[in-house]
């Protein structure tokens, strides 16, 4: 009888002493600063952002921008300063020159190097479409995501290459994106999923729903989740990849897929992905700012701005139960996100109305036991936000 009564003692204590540990929670931005036309950008809509060092280079919709973030000032370029179109919709640095690279919606690829703008359009060079989705530097080549297929330009050389559905498998040409990984560049392609670009052999690989079907994800977790993707995502060992159906994670094994109705995502539709990690990625959505921070639990944060004022929320999520709500004086610029870059413990975030950066102070990766960090505790789970 004393040996079951100790032994329910000791069941009970441990319980008490697990309720009393801090539950295990990601890190929040809770610090934002916001760029606008008021601070000095050409324009609020902001296509682009690539972070080179001190400085920041913002592609909107009417020129580029650079944004100093030792001393906070903004210098910008449009037409009347030499830059060939106006609307800028990505951005790559070369590491070894410098140079900065600009992919023009209408106005095909841009240099900019040493004050000066060169232009390279389809009527002077071997870019096969106008309209510059992405842009991505890879060793001596840059790459050029258009809507009529893929570019590689040779900057040693001037040789160019084009890949369309007659050299690659494209089933569909409109290129969304365009990254480069370890060995790998990879497309992302409206239509035909995700094509895979091995550097060594020069052989293409492509990854479709296997399912087949374009309305509904009929095997879970079979390979990528839609064929009409917007971005691919490389991080150490894992590609991140974004669709307007949703977003999945792909090891060279395994795929996992997200959607709305089982995770932090805040939306399906998924304009862009940026991968931190094999374990953090952040997705675009129309209805805010999403990041899987810790892969092994699917744990999130959502960041999203209320309707009056410049304050919102953050919303930590583990699959859909509510884990915490924080109250942010200052949340994103705006809910309809287009395109993120990631600045060491920072993360900076192009929206259609203004550019956010997000300060990490005290930044960590998964998750760390800490205190509650706000006032108001989400108490509902699975519960719409």
């Amino acid at each position: 009888m004393r040996t079951l009564t100790t032994a329910i003692l000791m069941l009970a204590l441990a319980a008490i002493t697990f309720a009393a540990e801090p539950p295990k929670l990601p890190y929040v931005y809770t610090k934002w600063k916001h760029f606008t036309v008021e601070d000095g950008l050409p324009n609020d809509h902001i296509f682009a952002v690539k972070v080179d060092g001190p400085r920041v280079w913002v592609g909107t919709q009417d020129g580029l921008a650079m944004i100093d973030k030792r001393t906070g000032k903004i210098k910008s370029w449009t037409e009347k300063d030499g830059l060939p179109w106006r609307v800028i919709t990505a951005i790559d640095v070369d590491k070894k020159t410098g140079d900065v690279w600009l992919g023009l919606f209408g106005g095909g690829l841009a240099r900019f190097s040493g004050g000066r703008f060169d232009h390279w359009h389809q009527l002077n060079s071997g870019l096969v479409n106008d309209v510059v989705y992405g842009v991505a530097v890879q060793d001596e080549y840059v790459w050029a995501a258009t809507t009529a297929g893929a570019s590689r330009y040779n900057t040693v050389t001037g040789e160019w290459t084009i890949f369309t559905e007659k050299n690659s498998p494209m089933e569909e040409i409109w290129n969304y994106n365009v990254a480069v990984g370890k060995g790998k560049v990879y497309l992302a392609v409206w239509g035909s999923g995700v094509l895979e670009y091995d550097l060594a052999t020069g052989r293409w690989k492509d990854y479709l729903d296997p399912d087949g079907e374009m309305e509904i994800d009929l095997y879970r977790d079979d390979g990528i989740v839609h064929v009409i993707v917007t971005s691919a995502s490389p991080a150490d060992d894992v590609v991140w990849i974004s669709t307007y159906f949703g977003a999945c994670r792909y090891d060279g094994r395994h795929w996992r897929g997200y959607y709305n109705q089982d995770s932090g995502l805040a939306s399906d539709f998924i304009n862009n992905a940026k991968g931190r990690s094999a374990d953090e990625a952040w997705f675009a959505t129309d209805k805010g700012a999403s990041a899987i921070t810790d892969f092994k639990t699917n744990t999130w944060v959502t960041y999203t701005r209320d309707a009056k004022g410049v304050g919102g929320k953050a919303v930590i999520m583990r699959d859909r139960d509510v884990l915490e709500t924080v109250d942010l004086p200052v949340s994103i610029p705006h809910n309809f996100i287009i395109n993120y870059d990631i600045d060491g413990n920072d993360v900076w975030v192009a929206t259609a109305k203004g550019l956010g950066w997000g300060v990490g102070e005290s930044y960590y990766p998964g998750l760390k036991e800490r205190p509650k960090t706000v006032a108001k505790v989400a108490a509902a789970k699975g519960g719409a936000r």
